[in-house]
């Protein structure tokens, strides 16, 4: 009996677990059996495994082989297990080194043809293959650049599994590399398209708007704007993400192996915070995710440590809306299904966007408006009051009035420097608490902890909630808001123009 080992990994959701790839060979009829809970897809790696290594010149022995995947309990979804299953499984005649094989992680999808082809997940499989302490990771070729943005480790490409047997001792020439170049995939070629630049600067006459978008990056708070057609709504939407920090070492590598999880390819980090803008028709499972037996991230995760835009929000099913407000609480998503459940990163900042009719005329200037006034309220009323009440800031929008107004105001360069100014006399206040920004901090903490609102800063607020304007939970969320300009003006506690200027963002209208 000789069994060969080597390694691979299993994604669920964001966290992989290494699997150990065990082959044995036995004298009994010829066979080759895949065991270990695999999927449809992995449960065809038997004949692109037998072809593969045919093709490559390294035929399999002609006895029983059996491929066992542990822990068996644990489900395994994908092609991205062939490599590491033809190795184990060409190893138990001795042609491979054992103790080379041991020591390294295989990642790839087998051609026919004996290619190994680029798989999604690549990023998150070296992280965890590097945080279990296997840092040698065998990947294709096409995956190299997207691998080797772990600095951490060791880094092997291959083009065909015959290049791949080599690397463990094999002595055999490469009949696929003498052969055409085969074309490329589709899945293989996508590279993410960069997001066109667009600047602050370009909004035209909404300078409240603008000012409201800056304290709304400085403090992460979520933002709701209604308004009629044509008022900017998208505009300003697209431009937060460039005002806002540019993103750390460790939050950078978590987009992008969300990114890397959805199939494209990563060729780079980039520092600049997501954008999502789904449809507002978009399904209950493009936005939170899901899959049968493998759990694919949906849009709430692609926005996570960015921004998640939904427009023409009033619009979109109840259900799908409702689904955001408990990754809104907990900063995290789980995907429960049948034998496992799947978490993703839910650390986004919300911005809605809606017309203040069905028709988009309501209130609007010299616009003739053609809804009912029963029509204006159940439109206004699409969304709930707990997600109403996750919303920080509410915006209210009119058209811009001078067609001749040129843009000219406060770039994102210049807004960048602002809000992380803002966020760093945050970040130092917080330190010695869970939270980073004043739009996480508990409305607990607010109240009773060390830095409560004081003087006449507390007694507008108080005031405003005796009278029956804000709700309990309302009520923090202007203290929160409140803090957020307060550290953009450098100031070391908010005065009572701070609290009023965030009841405004809350409760007023911008003209």
């Amino acid at each position: 009996m000789i069994v060969v080992r080597t390694w691979a990994v299993a994604l669920t959701g964001l966290r992989g677990t290494l699997i150990e790839v065990e082959a044995d060979i036995t004298q009994h009829r010829p066979d080759f059996r895949l065991i270990g809970m695999p999927d449809k897809a992995l449960g065809e790696a038997v004949r692109r495994v037998t072809n593969a290594c045919e093709n490559s010149g390294l035929a399999l022995p002609d006895r029983r082989l059996t491929v066992n995947l542990s822990p068996a309990s644990l489900p395994k979804q994908g092609s991205g297990f062939d490599l590491s299953v033809a190795l184990a499984a060409l190893a138990t005649d001795g042609r491979l080194d054992p103790a080379s094989l041991a020591g390294t992680v295989h990642i790839g999808e087998l051609g026919l043809d004996g290619r190994v082809r680029a798989v999604p997940g690549v990023l998150p499989v070296v992280l965890a293959a590097v945080a279990a302490g296997r840092p040698r990771v065998v990947v294709p070729e096409r995956n190299r650049a997207e691998a080797e943005l772990v600095s951490d480790a060791e880094i092997i490409s291959v083009r065909t599994l015959a290049e791949a047997a080599r690397l463990h001792g094999a002595e055999i020439d490469d009949p696929v590399l003498k052969g055409p170049e085969a074309p490329a995939t589709s899945t293989e070629s996508d590279v993410t398209a960069p997001e066109p630049d667009v600047d602050l600067a370009d909004v035209v006459g909404q300078p409240e708007a603008v000012d409201a978008l800056l304290v709304a990056a400085a403090g992460g708070h979520h933002l709701l704007m209604s308004g009629p057609p044509g008022a900017g709504k998208t505009m300003l939407a697209r431009r937060l993400p460039g005002i806002l920090p540019a993103l750390t070492d460790e939050e950078a590598l978590e987009v992008a192996s969300v990114r890397s999880l959805t199939g494209e390819r990563i060729a780079a980090l980039t520092r600049q915070p997501p954008f999502e803008a789904p449809h507002h028709s978009a399904t209950l499972a493009a936005l939170v995710g899901g899959g049968s037996r493998r759990a694919s991230p949906g849009a709430i995760a692609r926005a996570s440590r960015g921004v998640l835009f939904i427009d023409e929000v009033a619009e979109a099913p109840r259900s799908v809306l409702d689904a955001l407000r408990q990754p809104l609480e907990n900063g995290m998503i789980a995907i429960h299904r049948a034998g496992f459940t799947a978490s993703f990163p839910a650390r986004f900042q919300l911005v809605l966007a809606m017309n203040p009719c069905p028709c988009g005329e309501f209130g609007v200037a010299g616009g003739v408006c053609t809804c009912s006034p029963a029509e204006v309220r159940r439109y206004a009323a699409k969304l709930s009051g707990p997600l109403l009440d996750r919303i920080d800031i509410d915006l209210r929008l009119r058209r811009v009035s001078r067609a001749d107004d040129a843009p000219g105001g406060v770039t994102s360069a210049e807004a960048r420097r602002r809000v992380t100014t803002a966020r760093q006399r945050a970040a130092e206040r917080l330190a010695e608490t869970p939270w980073v920004t004043n739009g996480q901090v508990s409305g607990t903490w607010l109240r009773k902890g060390p830095r409560p609102l004081r003087g006449e800063a507390r007694r507008t607020l108080e005031s405003a909630l005796e009278r029956g304007l804000l709700t309990l939970r309302s009520h923090d969320r202007v203290a929160r808001v409140a803090w957020t300009v307060a550290d953009l003006e450098g100031r070391n506690e908010p005065v009572a123009s701070d609290v009023g200027r965030a009841l405004f963002l809350k409760k007023g209208v911008i003209a």
